[in-house]
């Protein structure tokens, strides 16, 4: 039976400010964000915050919160926090997708927890976020005949170095099987990448990718 993997629990949310947000004064705005911005603090503790801004990049989110926590205890408290401050009744939810790091199946020399550990926090521009389901056709394939599909796709990714991954899984915790999450300097590598993946063999087995959320990193006090 296989024991649970040593991964942490990645948490991607993103949030729309509400009509009534734009009737508040300047001063109601700066008093609102200033109790939210504290609140981020007060409730922070074990949690990874990597704030992103979608503004003016998709019409249904102005910014992504991405959360990252070693138990997901904490990311409900913070989250729980932050539901009680000034700036929160103006602040829709738009979007959650929750999933957590373990390790690949099809990537032997990535082990344990990857990706995140030894990545600066903040260190790319852009980052690109979506959610992935695959056929159940996938699952019924061999594992050697899925192996071999993977490596293509595996080796597609590589001729990128430019663009980091990010892959973590959702199976019983979210609607989706992965959350997919790639980080880049320039958003048009990225859209090469993505057609070069199109395709490959695997693309015959994706059931769905979408909603895709471009997120510009941003500090959170903008």
């Amino acid at each position: 039976m296989e024991t649970s993997p040593p991964g942490r629990y990645f948490l991607y949310t993103l949030f729309r400010a509400s009509p009534a947000y734009f009737q508040l004064t300047k001063e109601e705005k700066a008093r609102a964000i200033g109790d939210y911005l504290a609140r981020v603090e007060e409730f922070r503790g074990p949690i990874t915050v990597r704030p992103y801004s979608t503004l003016g990049l998709r019409h249904d989110a102005d910014f992504l919160l991405w959360l990252i926590s070693r138990d997901l205890g904490p990311i409900q408290t913070f989250l729980e926090g932050l539901r009680k401050s000034a700036l929160a009744p103006y602040l829709e939810n738009r979007y959650t997708f929750l999933a957590v790091t373990r390790e690949s199946m099809y990537v032997k020399e990535h082990k344990g927890e990857p990706h995140v550990e030894t990545l600066p926090s903040g260190a790319a521009e852009y980052l690109f976020v979506y959610p992935f389901v695959k056929t159940r056709e996938w699952y019924l394939l061999p594992l050697a005949e899925r192996q071999r599909i993977m490596t293509q796709h595996i080796r597609i990714g590589h001729e990128f170095p430019g663009i980091r991954i990010n892959t973590s899984y959702s199976f019983g915790l979210d609607d989706q099987d992965f959350v997919v999450s790639f980080e880049g300097n320039d958003p048009k590598e990225f859209v090469t990448l993505v057609m070069r993946l199109r395709e490959s063999e695997a693309s015959r087995y994706t059931e769905r990718d979408t909603p895709i959320f471009t997120c510009a990193k941003r500090p959170l006090e903008e």
